[in-house]
């Protein structure tokens, strides 16, 4: 569905007085407020194409109506989130739920919504209707060369497509692994997944780059053949120049350092993305910044650094994309709290005082170092988030608008009350 502009104009007219009063405070008191928005005008987080509907659990999924029947109206319902929050150009497609049928078609209408193709996703966690052979027992790293050569071949399929709407990137997730002890030979299983992973990184255009993602348990609870950052890295560094790590923050075992991981592999030169989400135990796929948003502003912080010391650009040079379910919440809600928690967090990363932290750091100075990263993190700059978003011609309070529009009750009528997505 369309949204006009006139009413977000209205919207924010309302709301423009006392967001002039807190952005004018906020700014007499946050150096180089000004090249804070610019750069969070240049940020863009990439929605998956199977976040749109409700996600769920082994045990359930709970429909919450209007849900997006086909790959058109994702994208409809993505170029929406851009419209009120102005950081949501991109979009990343999962093969086989959402098949381009179309390339042509589809770019076209992507470039209407104001999106471009983000990061490709390969499926061989899943056999799929009509499939020849089961990925029961893993797809790279199968003892039978036949599944693995089906789960490179689906993988190179997925490049084609992504090729043909102008994405650059797949991300290749392997839900490979054991169950219980003695089920496979874990240096086989490596070298197997390796194997499969030379052939389909052959396989990319000169342009392209590949992301290996890992998890640390689930669907396979014994062991995980890209199990950790370390096992992805290892992969990554054998692969070649184009082969990424990829980091889920899910994606780890409860109290992980995953601020030490990203600097570590910032520093190698081979932290190729992320995917952004939250957890209170495990790989739970709430909404970022819900659970840790202290942690979130930490990785950040990390990010800012890392990739300036390298000379990065911070739009073009990560991918930076959602990675969540939403069970109980309507998902593009979810999805707009999202994008705002990462925004924010972004802000603070670039207020972070480097030159008093590195001297901090260099006398040992403990409490200082806390001091300055802690009272970053408590600085209010959601006046900064929300002044880019309005310069960008999006909506002051994106929540609010969604809900005073009564968008998901039309999303309802227009589409049906029990449509289910393709996806999770």
């Amino acid at each position: 569905m369309q949204v006009e502009q006139y009413s977000i104009g209205s919207h924010n007219e309302v709301l423009l007085k006392e967001h002039k009063r807190r952005l004018d405070y906020i700014s007499s008191t946050v150096k180089d407020a000004a090249k804070i928005i610019a750069k969070l005008k240049d940020f863009r987080v990439a929605i998956p194409s199977w976040a749109l509907g409700t996600g769920g659990t082994r045990f359930g999924r709970f429909s919450g109506g209007g849900e997006p029947r086909n790959l058109e109206e994702k994208i409809e319902d993505i170029g929406l989130l851009h419209k009120l929050n102005q950081s949501s150009g991109a979009i990343s497609l999962h093969i086989p739920w959402d098949i381009p049928e179309n390339a042509s078609h589809i770019k076209a209408l992507a470039a209407q919504n104001g999106l471009r193709f983000d990061a490709m996703n390969s499926n061989t966690f899943q056999d799929q209707p009509n499939q020849e052979l089961s990925y029961k027992f893993g797809s790279l790293q199968n003892v039978n060369k036949a599944i693995r050569q089906q789960a490179i071949d689906h993988n190179i399929e997925v490049i084609k497509y992504g090729v043909e709407l102008g994405s650059t990137s797949l991300t290749v997730w392997l839900s490979d692994g054991s169950c219980f002890p003695g089920q496979l030979n874990f240096r086989e299983a490596f070298q197997h997944t390796l194997s499969g992973l030379q052939d389909i990184y052959k396989a990319l255009p000169g342009d392209w780059k590949i992301f290996v993602e890992y998890k640390a348990f689930e669907p396979n609870f014994y062991s995980t053949t890209v199990g950790d950052w370390g096992q992805s890295y290892l992969y990554a560094s054998k692969l070649g120049p184009k082969a990424y790590t990829l980091v889920d923050l899910g994606h780890h075992l409860p109290n992980a350092n995953i601020e030490q991981i990203v600097a570590l592999l910032l520093m190698e030169g081979k932290l190729g993305g992320f995917h952004f989400n939250d957890s209170k135990y495990g790989d739970d796929d709430l909404t970022t910044g819900s659970i840790k948003p202290y942690q979130l502003f930490l990785i950040f912080n990390e990010l800012v650094e890392g990739m300036d010391a390298k000379g990065m650009d911070h739009v073009s040079d990560m991918g930076w994309m959602i990675d969540a379910s939403h069970n109980v919440k309507d998902p593009l809600e979810d999805l707009l709290q999202s994008v705002e928690a990462i925004m924010l967090s972004y802000a603070q990363a670039l207020f972070v005082d480097r030159k008093a932290l590195k001297e901090a750091q260099q006398n040992n100075d403990v409490v200082a170092a806390q001091e300055i990263l802690q009272n970053t993190f408590r600085t209010d700059l959601r006046p900064l988030v929300t002044e880019a978003r309005l310069q960008a011609g999006g909506v002051l309070d994106p929540v609010a608008f969604f809900r005073k529009e009564k968008i998901r009750e039309k999303l309802i009528k227009n589409r049906g009350a029990k449509t289910v997505a393709t996806g999770l």
